[in-house]
């Protein structure tokens, strides 16, 4: 018996994935929560062998939830399954403390694969994992943006997509000052003015959503 928690905010998400989970895995119990505060009171309450997490996450952030389950669970592992392609979250989620890292569009044989993968204390970031692994090893904070703490970088990517700084918010559940605090810190490190700049920079490396 697996005992599975799955965190996403979006309930047809949440559907789809439990489906795929009881149907391939036998005997498997799978819990839900919503947002990073009711995953953390689940892992509190109750026994986990896996935790499956979106990134996108009201409140705080998926990349939030895995370093306080790292430091408080440090044995058990975190699984991300998210829209956004490994070339641009993968690497700040193993370095959160994340085990792996799954797309929504992955195959449900793969879903499966990669639970096995961190649940053996591997690492798992695609079938080509041990060669993207390799990669970032050798490749360590070659781009500005790799300076970002991990909130700043997802307000530099929703601004890069055309968002406003109350589009953020919203989103984001934080207040405009604070989102706006957030863009002032990203321009002075990415040593630019305007937003206009930060579109074009979000471009050209390829950190738009695919």
């Amino acid at each position: 018996m697996m005992r599975i928690l799955l965190v996403d905010d979006h309930p047809v998400v949440r559907r789809g994935i439990r489906t795929i989970l009881t149907e391939r895995i036998k005997g498997a119990i799978v819990g839900e929560a919503g947002d990073a505060e009711a995953a953390l009171t689940q892992v509190r309450d109750n026994p986990w062998d896996v935790v499956l997490a979106d990134i996108s996450l009201p409140g705080r952030s998926g990349l939030d939830l895995i370093k306080e389950l790292r430091r408080s669970h440090p044995l058990l592992p975190t699984l991300v399954v998210s829209m956004h392609p490994s070339a641009q979250f993968a690497r700040r989620a193993l370095s959160a403390g994340a085990s792996g890292y799954l797309t929504k569009d992955s195959e449900p044989d793969e879903f499966i694969a990669a639970i096995e993968d961190v649940r053996r204390g591997r690492r798992y970031v695609g079938r080509d994992s041990g060669e993207l692994l390799q990669r970032w090893k050798v490749k360590l904070s070659t781009t500005p943006h790799d300076a970002l703490s991990d909130r700043e970088y997802q307000v530099l990517r929703m601004l890069g997509s055309g968002h406003t700084v109350s589009d953020i918010a919203r989103e984001l559940g934080l207040s405009v000052k604070t989102v706006s605090t957030y863009r002032a810190r990203v321009l002075e490190k990415l040593g630019m003015r305007t937003n206009a700049e930060l579109m074009r920079y979000v471009i050209e490396n390829g950190l738009l959503d695919s």
